[in-house]
């Protein structure tokens, strides 16, 4: 059921009252509010994690190659980044800004062009170090939804999530069996 059916499961499960999808969009001017609004000490931590994480990805880049033998035969390898990459990021008692930027950054330097971010706020509570985090690694869109509801959402789409080619994050049991 889509939309429906996430929403319904989020109220439940996270002990909301979302009406629509759009009470469970976060605009990117929050996340950027949530970067702008951190302790110097804070934000400093988490750009050097990610310049660090950046730089390390980077050597690991693989480049598309290919050679033409003296027969006329082309071989070679064609690297191409995944179109669209979501991101589960565990939230609650178990939110680590440092899974946003691990699996962002990575997924950024390959080239994946759409990074969507799931992560639950059980209550209506929000991390802001994950939503700081997701500004800094360049996440395009975040939905306050979790569980293995917004894995099924990511792999099979809704209304209003888009369909991703893969799923990375942790998460717990229900979340792994899901992915």
């Amino acid at each position: 059921r889509g939309d429906a059916a996430l929403i319904e499961y989020t109220n439940r499960f996270d002990r909301l009252s979302a009406a629509d999808m759009g009470v469970l969009t976060l605009p990117q001017e929050q996340l950027q509010q949530a970067l702008d609004n951190l302790p110097q000490d804070q934000r400093h931590a988490l750009e050097l994690s990610a310049e660090r994480i950046r730089l390390y990805h980077d050597h690991q880049k693989m480049e598309s190659w290919r050679y033409t033998e003296a027969d006329g035969t082309v071989l070679g390898q064609q690297v191409t980044p995944l179109d669209r990459v979501g991101l589960y990021v565990p939230g609650g008692k178990a939110a680590y800004p440092s899974s946003v930027l691990m699996n962002a950054i990575p997924a950024k330097v390959a080239g994946v062009e759409e990074l969507i971010m799931v992560v639950p706020t059980p209550d209506g509570v929000v991390n802001e170090l994950v939503l700081a985090a997701a500004a800094i690694a360049g996440v395009d869109t975040v939905f306050t939804v979790g569980g293995a509801q917004a894995v099924a959402a990511l792999a099979y789409g809704t209304e209003t999530i888009s369909q991703v080619d893969k799923i990375v994050g942790p998460g717990n049991i229900y979340v792994a069996t899901a992915k």
